[in-house]
């Protein structure tokens, strides 16, 4: 096909000798420039001045390309959208451009081959979410999508961790103003998307690698966050951890953690109740919570590390009841001063004092007592002179 421009626009089909004419024209000056899939044009076009005379002999020479390639092209619309959107090429090839001001974005230089496009841009979604196109020894045009604005725009926040054999598989966690996890794919690229405005914690972990740096903080504040990188290096004497989460998080934040068994040591639970004990070896333990005024269920967990990562170790945190014992005894025949309180933790005795001065009431309240223990009580009486009776016969409390 050769395209006239200039004084006056049309385009002709060269015949089968590669012969082309355009007709009925006035004076003035034109342009002539032929194209055709798969070749290139010497020269690649020509002004031509018709001034009271047709004009011939304006020639090219076709080359055909020996790797010829070509175009993937289309338009975003409305442009309030498209104006700046990035669209991602992946497939055959890999790249990504920037739509002008129109929307309109083209992808050159491309050999035969499937592709997918994707279109970004913070604070729109787009429909389709990607095409996926084939190229087959023509350009190809007319790859649409339509933008919509968000009500209440999220975001993304992704990295990659390297290099690939520590990074392809590896588990990725977001804490923070959300909770989520996710895989990194076999280039170690890993994306968390549909994120409010807030700061994020990322960690990542894979049996048998360390990370570098362990965690990094992002912050969403209303773009994508992008370039959360990791670095995998691979551990000569691999170790594991053990990690989960307590709830909810009024009984699980700040609550003490207990290991014990093959490694023993202690963490606290962060804002959310999550824990986690790192550096692990292979080996039996016990991980036991503690929080003051809570129980917990299971009141501990036996854990086997055998190489890999234990996650999802989770306990329940309850609200401790609060409880005592109430003793009473009647009054003594003989004229007293007062009387004590003893408290056993074995039938029979031995017995403790647990009141810090005489008592002239005929009842006690003892409030330091433990849930699912056993006590025995006995009380005496006090003269005047300090002398203490024998004591009286032995009662039990069972605290619930």
């Amino acid at each position: 096909m050769v395209t006239l421009s200039g004084a006056a626009s049309a385009s002709s089909m060269a015949n089968s000798s590669g012969a082309f004419s355009f007709l009925g024209l006035k004076n003035g000056t034109y342009t002539l420039t032929p194209s055709r899939t798969g070749y290139t044009f010497s020269p690649t076009s020509q002004n031509v001045t018709v001034n009271g005379a047709t004009v011939t002999g304006v020639s090219f020479t076709a080359t055909q390309q020996v790797n010829p390639t070509y175009s993937i092209s289309g338009t975003i619309t409305p442009t309030a959208g498209g104006n700046g959107a990035t669209v991602t090429l992946s497939g055959t090839a890999n790249g990504s451009t920037t739509a002008n001001s129109s929307g309109a974005f083209t992808f050159s230089g491309l050999a035969n081959g499937s592709y997918t496009l994707t279109p970004s841009r913070t604070g729109y979604t787009f429909s389709p979410t990607s095409q996926n196109v084939t190229v087959s020894g023509a350009a190809v045009s007319g790859v649409s999508f339509t933008a919509t604005q968000q009500v209440n725009p999220t975001y993304s926040i992704s990295g990659t961790i390297s290099p690939t054999a520590g990074g392809s598989g590896a588990k990725v966690t977001l804490n923070g103003a959300a909770s989520a996890t996710t895989t990194a794919n076999t280039s170690g690229i890993y994306t968390f998307t549909g994120l409010s405005n807030g700061t994020y914690a990322v960690t990542p972990s894979l049996a048998g690698y360390t990370f570098s740096p362990t965690s990094q903080s992002a912050t969403v504040n209303g773009a994508n966050v992008t370039g959360v990188n990791f670095t995998a290096t691979v551990q000569v004497n691999p170790t594991f951890s053990i990690s989960g989460t307590i709830s909810p998080t009024a009984g699980g934040s700040g609550a003490t953690v207990t290991l014990s068994g093959t490694a023993s040591g202690s963490t606290t639970s962060n804002g959310s109740g999550v824990y986690t004990f790192t550096g692990l070896a292979n080996g039996s333990y016990t991980v036991a919570p503690s929080n003051s005024g809570y129980t917990f269920t299971p009141v501990n967990q036996s854990v086997t590390v055998n190489g890999a990562n234990v996650g999802s170790v989770n306990f329940t945190a309850a609200v401790q009841q609060a409880h005592s014992a109430t003793l009473s005894w009647t009054a003594s025949t003989s004229t007293v001063s007062g009387y004590n309180v003893y408290r056993g933790t074995v039938n029979g005795g031995p017995y403790t004092l647990i009141n810090t001065s005489l008592l002239t009431a005929l009842s006690f309240m003892d409030t330091n007592v433990t849930s699912g223990a056993t006590y025995y009580y006995v009380t005496t009486a006090v003269d005047s002179s300090g002398n203490e009776s024998v004591d009286s016969n032995q009662v039990t409390a069972v605290i619930p």
